[in-house]
């Protein structure tokens, strides 16, 4: 998730995404979010277990800004909003 200006990160990990970004979008589940306007989800993974989506989450936390930026770009070079098209994924 990142802000308007594309200037905040956040990486959390869900088992409802398209719920836990909806919360995120209305300012609701995470102080971060809220203060930072992290409100545009721009990058996500799916994984056959909670274990595995955590495993990679902590493994995300620990890179450096630069790769995730990197890792992001891959899949969405314009830094669009996905929300719409995971809409159905709970």
């Amino acid at each position: 998730m990142s802000n308007r200006k594309r200037t905040v990160l956040y990486t959390g990990v869900s088992s409802s995404l398209y719920s836990r970004v909806s919360q995120h979008k209305w300012g609701v589940g995470s102080a971060f979010t809220s203060r930072y306007k992290c409100y545009d989800l721009l990058y996500f993974e799916t994984f056959g277990s909670i274990n595995e989506a955590i495993y990679r989450e902590k493994q995300l936390k620990h890179w450096k800004r630069e790769w995730k930026w990197n890792l992001i770009a891959e899949k969405n070079p314009g830094l669009v909003d996905l929300y719409e098209e995971i809409r159905g994924y709970d």
